[in-house]
């Protein structure tokens, strides 16, 4: 019987029966010996293993923990399916997306080679309906597999800038409710953003639409305005970070944007819990680069037990080996330490976590390539020693195995110390940040700790808090909230990871309800200008339907 108390422990028992636990499995860990069986070569490894997943030190996506040691045994969570122009080509690519997203994985699509809307179409007498046409099909069909899979299904739909169907796919989810299955992105190379930058909106963007730069980026800037999407990518930045541009050059990613991919790759993802490592005030510096090595040898081995749902995708992840090593409870490691997420020191700390998980990454890759071979590419690939993996870091946004874990979720800043959680099966959860509750719940009366939930979990933040008997101002500084943080930092922060991310980060920019569309132009050219691959803005309260709520405003 699983223990349901109010909280965390209700949420992580529900996540668990509802998507993990299989016939016979009683808790926890049940289903790390499940995975850790599957995944491992030997028993040295198998020991290991487990020893990181119990502990909550290291897990891998969700794919791996419902899957490993099933006879489904689809472990991976990213895809990126090519979606070409005929018909018979975009029906191929339903069939295939179904097929993996009824094993829970996660699909990309560029929908940029699909004429758009109007145009003649291919070999009959007739026009093109155009790209949203068909993403309509695949929405439809992501709504009937989640219906009797564990996990959602989930896209994301990118549309190059160029592309003469840009201006309604920037507008397809004016209308909340549309296209709820998908994320959407669009693809924007540096010559389009040095325009912006420089004031040369007037300039034509697109011939033969006679779409300006400017009114191209005003419908960009006016869409996350209103809600969030479209995000953008930066096609330039992407693909000088290709580790096999011999292959082609990337073009989409993963659902969450983290994971940029070639044609029918897949990657297995998995995130080290940085709030463990913290010891008596201190970074345990060397466990963390241990872990990070026998992370990369739990992914590298999903490769070859993975059950692939389409040839061409085993195929295709085979000759690359990529494999998405990240971190969560980045904020949580912060706490720890006494830092605040927008000190300097938070910066520098970011940097250097990434730094040396990559390094320790690579180490690990270079010794597997010789104790068994490089991946199939390498020699047409850009990295100078063999390699056993043509990529390796990538973070992700960790969503429910960062609940598992106990930690705040990616790099992400916690959203508030008090709110309500929504999960897919429509049950709500009340949280206390952990953390939050140890540092308040013994300084203060009863009476004043639960007045001090109570206005945070109303207004989420506890910076309008005028009784210094309450709350200090060094408390002030150090539990600062998603709000709480400029956009500026929430892209410092982004960069400062990213500089030593081989793959890409899915992080939320935040803004408040009062930001303005100005706000938002100078965030994506900042974004741009500080290296992101991609970036998501959302402007609190212009959505209906969150995960994440305050009591208040519902937002």
């Amino acid at each position: 019987m699983l223990d349901t108390e109010e909280g965390w422990d209700a949420l992580i028992a529900e996540a668990l029966k509802a998507r993990y636990l299989r016939e016979g499995e009683k808790g926890w860990e049940d289903i790390c010996e499940r995975v850790a069986k599957a995944i491992a070569t030997g028993e040295e490894e198998y020991l290991e293993f487990k020893d990181l997943m119990v502990r909550k030190i290291f897990l891998p996506s969700s794919p791996t923990l419902m899957n490993a040691g099933t006879e489904l045994g689809q472990l991976a969570a990213c895809f990126v399916v090519p979606v070409e122009d005929s018909v018979e080509e975009i029906f191929d690519a339903l069939k295939t997306a179904a097929l993996i997203q009824k094993t829970g994985g996660g699909t990309g699509f560029d929908f940029s080679k699909v004429r758009p809307k109007g145009s003649q179409a291919l070999c009959v007498d007739g026009v093109a309906s155009g790209p949203l046409s068909f993403m309509k099909l695949f929405n439809e069909a992501t709504e009937v597999i989640k219906q009797f899979g564990r996990r959602r299904g989930a896209n994301i739909g990118i549309l190059d800038v160029s592309h003469d169907d840009l201006i309604p796919f920037i507008r397809a989810k004016h209308v909340e409710g549309n296209f709820r299955n998908f994320n959407l992105s669009v693809m924007v190379p540096d010559a389009f953003i040095k325009l912006v930058e420089a004031g040369s909106t007037g300039e034509v963007w697109n011939p033969r639409t006679g779409a300006t730069v400017g009114a191209i980026f005003s419908e960009i800037v006016d869409g996350v305005w209103r809600n969030g999407e479209p995000g953008v990518l930066f096609y330039d930045r992407i693909n000088r970070d290709n580790f096999t541009p011999k292959l082609g050059n990337i073009t989409a990613t993963n659902p969450c944007g983290e994971e940029p991919l070639l044609p029918y790759e897949s990657c297995n993802l998995g995130s080290i819990n940085l709030s463990l490592f913290v010891v008596d005030g201190k970074i345990n510096w060397d466990s963390l680069r241990e872990t990070a090595g026998k992370a990369v040898r739990f992914l590298d081995n999903e490769i070859d037990i993975n059950v692939y749902p389409v040839p061409e995708i085993g195929e295709a992840t085979r000759k690359t080996r990529k494999i998405g090593l990240g971190v969560m409870g980045f904020h949580d490691m912060l706490l720890n330490l006494g830092l605040p997420y927008d000190s300097p020191e938070a910066l520098e700390l970011a940097e250097k976590l990434m730094e040396q998980i990559s390094r320790a990454a690579v180490r690990e890759s270079r010794k597997l390539a010789a104790e068994k071979e490089p991946f199939p590419e390498y020699e047409n690939s850009t990295w100078e020693l063999p390699m056993r993996n043509a990529a390796l870091t990538a973070i992700a946004p960790t969503g429910t195995i960062s609940i598992l874990a106990g930690c705040s979720a990616g790099i992400e800043p916690v959203f508030s110390w008090v709110y309500r959680r929504t999960r897919t099966v429509g049950k709500e959860f009340l949280l206390v940040h952990p953390l939050f509750e140890a540092h308040f719940k013994p300084e203060l009366s009863e009476p004043d700790y639960l007045r001090l939930l109570e206005h945070v979990y109303t207004h989420g933040t506890l910076q309008d808090i005028k009784d210094p008997k309450i709350v200090s101002e060094d408390e002030k500084r150090l539990f600062r909230s998603a709000l709480d943080i400029s956009w500026k930092t929430h892209i410092d922060v982004q960069a400062a990871f990213q500089r030593h991310c081989h793959a890409g980060i899915s992080k939320t920019i935040n803004m408040p309800a009062d930001a303005k569309k100005e706000d938002i132009e100078k965030a994506l050219i900042y974004a741009w200008k500080q290296g992101l691959k991609g970036l998501t803005i959302y402007r609190t309260g212009s959505r209906q339907h969150v995960v994440l709520n305050l009591k208040k405003s519902g937002n």
